[in-house]
């Protein structure tokens, strides 16, 4: 297995967890004991990951790498949507 296989499939499996948790905030409707800047900083190195790994011929990690970021972009997302609700 190549390194960029298996980096890949560490982003799958990551981002699989990750579209867990957006979908858990879409059911619980409810922001609490998490703060956004986490994942925020994790969402801006997944868009980084988008530019760096076609420049490194890793097309597997690349293609995790979506996964990822579109799933914490969907999570911050929901997470702004929900406090904004939570607050009226």
């Amino acid at each position: 297995m190549s390194p960029d296989l298996i980096n890949g499939m560490f982003e799958l499996v990551g981002s699989a967890m990750l579209w867990r948790n957006v979908a858990q905030l879409h059911k619980d409707k409810l922001v609490k004991g998490v703060h956004w800047n986490a994942t925020a900083f994790f969402a801006a190195w997944g868009y980084w990951n988008l530019f760096y790994y076609p420049h490194l011929d890793q097309w597997w990690s690349f293609a995790g790498g979506v996964s990822i970021v579109l799933a914490n972009t969907v999570w911050l997302g929901q997470m702004i949507y929900y406090l904004r609700r939570q607050a009226c």
